[in-house]
């Protein structure tokens, strides 16, 4: 019995040391440090592998701040405005147009804008290839009504240029109180600029919306992945599967949408296929970590054509690429924004913000939409091109839904 109480402690001490090494290294390995053994003569070594902080002196940037304080000539300065350039110029620094500090009043816009309700003209801006543009337009906005367009370019805000601008910047300056007037100099591909007023409206914009077009085609579509967008799907999909005796084909209409929630992306997918990953999100190491649909799959047999464009950007093209590389979705229109990363939106306690680029996205298929393809060209090309001019739009017509239409008739 001894004997077998002492061969016992033996295994159990045998047992601990590797499970401590086994969960130790697991432990090290994502904290970021690497475990490297050497051998003749034994030898551990831990290399950190997480970027190092590097030592800044910041007696600078208070001697710059006292001499401003105490020098300026319309003084006294404001220090809290001061407080919030300098965070802002620190975040400029990064060079990345969508990591930016928002003051509260710009954190709360932003805030509302993905819930759905807010005081603007109702667009997404972006920065592509160093120009601010018009990601997409919202439906029902004043900047739809007033013919603004996915694509366009803006050139001035209020008669002052946008060159070096940032999102937020112009964010800011675009959206203000209903009643009031914004007034844009645009350019629309290499046409000549011109110039545009838009009233601002407080706008309320549905995240999700359907129609049954006949023929057992049910057309959905989503303007935004928002706060609410889970449930509004959710909704949706409840009053197809009651009110539709015959469901053959579902034309899913993501264009101008700008994006939002990457999680709604992968709650919707969820819907068309399971088990299998909507995205990877592929961190500062380099780990791949896959967001994997999980749900009823209620539309798994069914067919789906996706409308995409310029202005479907970010978890609009995670969606159109899952169900594409998944279930086997036909893409129709025209080429996507190409926004391939992930943001992290922090609010401090005095209401402002920091959304800050914490990874790239890649698709099912590891593919990223940042990068340029054979044509030069970043974002999905759809399956099946088709474009819009702008005799088209002058006369209410969509080649795009009719084409998708067209596809969704033959099943």
């Amino acid at each position: 019995m001894n004997s077998a109480f002492k061969n016992f402690q033996i295994l159990l001490f045998v047992l601990l040391v590797a499970g401590s090494t086994f969960f130790g290294g697991l432990y090290l390995g994502k904290r970021g440090y690497e475990l490297e053994l050497k051998k003749n003569p034994p030898q551990v070594e831990f290399v950190n592998k997480a970027p190092r902080v590097q030592a800044v002196d910041f007696s600078l940037f208070w001697d710059a701040w006292d001499q401003v304080s105490r020098e300026y000539l319309n003084r006294p300065v404001d220090a809290q405005k001061m407080m919030y350039g300098a965070v802002k110029g620190m975040v400029a620094s990064l060079g990345d147009p969508y990591t930016s500090f928002l003051e509260p009043e710009v954190n709360k816009v932003v805030t509302n804008s993905l819930n759905g309700s807010y005081e603007g003209v109702g667009m997404e801006l972006g920065i592509k290839d160093g120009v601010l543009m018009v990601v997409a337009p919202l439906d029902g906005s004043p900047a739809k009504n007033a013919g603004i367009v996915a694509g366009d370019k803006i050139l001035e805000i209020e008669g002052i240029s946008t060159a070096g601008i940032t999102v937020t910047e112009a964010v800011s300056k675009i959206r203000g109180q209903a009643g009031t007037v914004s007034t844009l100099r645009v350019q629309r591909g290499a046409g000549e600029p011109f110039g545009l007023t838009v009233k601002r409206e407080k706008i309320t914009v549905a995240s999700v919306t359907w129609q049954d077009k006949g023929d057992g085609t049910a057309y959905v579509r989503i303007s935004r992945f928002g706060a609410d967008t889970n449930g509004d799907w959710d909704t949706v999909v409840k009053e197809v599967n009651v009110k539709m005796r015959q469901l053959d084909a579902i034309v899913l209409d993501l264009r101008g949408n700008p994006g939002g929630y990457l999680q709604s992306a992968v709650h919707i997918a969820s819907d068309f296929y399971t088990g299998k990953p909507v995205l990877y999100e592929q961190t500062v190491l380099g780990e791949q970590l896959p967001f994997t649909a999980q749900g009823s799959a209620d539309f798994a047999r069914t067919p789906v054509i996706v409308l995409i464009d310029e202005g479907s950007a970010s978890a609009s093209e995670i969606l159109a690429a899952a169900l594409n590389e998944n279930s086997d979705a036909v893409l129709v229109g025209s080429r996507s924004f190409g926004k391939g990363t992930i943001q992290d939106a922090k609010e401090f306690k005095d209401g402002s913000g920091l959304h800050i680029t914490i990874a790239k996205w890649l698709t099912s298929t590891k593919k990223w939409v940042g990068d340029k393809d054979a044509e030069g060209k970043v974002g999905i090309k759809p399956d099946i091109p088709v474009e819009i001019s702008a005799d088209d739009v002058s006369a209410a017509i969509d080649p795009q839904l009719a084409k998708a239409l067209e596809l969704a008739g033959k099943y």
